[in-house]
């Protein structure tokens, strides 16, 4: 979200590179986690710890999903984040710094998870003989680590493909936009008035000058014309 308000060309391609990546890695690690709990049938996690003992290829995918869904670098979740922030940046820099902090909450709630998980003593003998991932298991889940590792080791394929749709976004934004009816308009027509021109002759000539191609460029013009009256009437 942040990232395509920002309204830049970085900003939009992070956020389409976020939901991507957060598809992936969010997908995967819900996969992860149906398997583990299939194998346990618990969700508390200190009924596990240890498993990287037991299950060594099960906790090799699932690392590389945690740091994918944290952004860490070389990874998918790294590019997509570090895109909209720049993005953001641009525009809005303070509020840039206050989303980063939103990195080190994600590491701070999900790598606790994984050391207490797989990384503790395997002092539970239930936990002991526990599979490791299938052939089944793994053909479904390789291919979602390979795109995680794609996108964030080379992304350039992802965002070459994303550039020109975001490139037709900005401009429509631009377009749409119009010139903005500020003081220099609020200056005129009060030069207007004071040279006894009429305000309607005067938001004419002005609109000739600047184009206004809309109904807002329209109401702003009415509402500076109003002001301006009411200054001239003072």
């Amino acid at each position: 979200v942040l990232g395509i308000f920002a309204l830049t060309l970085q900003g939009l391609q992070g956020a389409m590179i976020v939901m991507l990546s957060h598809g992936v890695s969010t997908g995967a690690m819900f996969l992860l986690l149906g398997m583990l709990y299939e194998r346990r049938h618990t969700r508390t996690i200190a009924d596990f710890g240890g498993l990287a003992a037991a299950m060594p290829a099960f906790g090799t995918v699932f690392m590389i999903t945690a740091l994918a869904s944290i952004g860490l670098p070389g990874t998918s979740g790294f590019v997509g984040e570090f895109l909209a922030l720049l993005g953001t940046f641009q525009t809005h820099p303070i509020v840039a710094l206050i989303a980063t902090t939103g990195v080190i909450f994600a590491a701070y709630y999900m790598l606790p998870m994984v050391q207490r998980i797989w990384f503790n003593a395997l002092d539970r003998p239930e936990n002991e003989n526990l599979p490791d991932l299938s052939r089944r298991e793994l053909a479904v889940l390789l291919p979602m680590v390979a795109v995680m590792l794609w996108m964030g080791v080379y992304p350039k394929p992802f965002l070459d493909r994303t550039e020109s749709s975001v490139e037709v976004i900005l401009e429509n934004v631009e377009r749409n936009r119009g010139p903005a009816f500020g003081q220099a308009e609020v200056r005129g027509v009060e030069e207007s008035l004071e040279a006894g021109v009429p305000v309607g002759d005067g938001l004419e000539l002005r609109g000739q000058r600047t184009g206004p191609t809309g109904d807002e460029d329209a109401r702003e013009m009415t509402v500076a014309a109003t002001r301006a009256e009411t200054r001239h009437a003072d």
